[in-house]
């Protein structure tokens, strides 16, 4: 019996040791960069590449693709913030295009956000060829990261007081589809 604690006793204390010592190993590998996964971050100009693309349909919208260039998976929070030419106010969003969850963009992969330019019903429009882009924060109380100022189609959009966007996407056909 004596001979069964100590075996016991031993095992334990061994199975302790290696407990300590594997997370010890892992932070070790995981300092030096080999094997760990990097925590995502949030999506900016910094790590995406912004461009615009006129669709035929549905008539009067474009397209907004963000595009992960880093080397880090990134959140693509709520909506953009879009400001066409001078305009005093950013552009409005579509609250019911609010997906189920965060659009989470490994490198290489796009999100996209549906942009309406017109509609019969708005008003004090204008003629542009500028466009900023700003991405959100997390808690959408804000911007995240400097504004980036892809290229609008050639000859510019006609913008007028119906325009919005929608939230960030993972499929164009979803960010069209409002």
């Amino acid at each position: 019996m004596r001979t069964t604690l100590r075996i016991r006793t031993a095992a334990t204390a061994l199975a302790l040791t290696a407990a300590v010592s594997v997370p010890a190993f892992a932070g070790t590998a995981a300092a030096s960069g080999t094997g760990a996964k990097a925590a995502p971050v949030t999506c900016t100009a910094a790590n995406t590449k912004v461009t615009v693309k006129k669709v035929d349909r549905p008539v009067n919208h474009l397209l907004l693709r963000a595009k992960n260039t880093g080397t880090k998976t990134c959140y693509a929070y709520n909506a953009p913030y879009l400001r066409f030419g001078q305009s005093q106010a950013a552009t409005a969003v579509l609250r019911e295009s609010m997906p189920q969850a965060v659009v989470t963009l490994k490198p290489g992969k796009s999100a996209y956000a549906g942009i309406r330019t017109e509609s019969p019903e708005g008003t004090d429009g204008f003629r542009t060829k500028k466009l900023g882009v700003l991405f959100s924060n997390r808690a959408m109380n804000g911007g995240a990261g400097s504004m980036t100022k892809p290229k609008l189609p050639a000859g510019g959009v006609y913008v007028d007081s119906s325009a919005f966007v929608t939230y960030w996407q993972t499929k164009a056909s979803d960010a069209l589809s409002w």
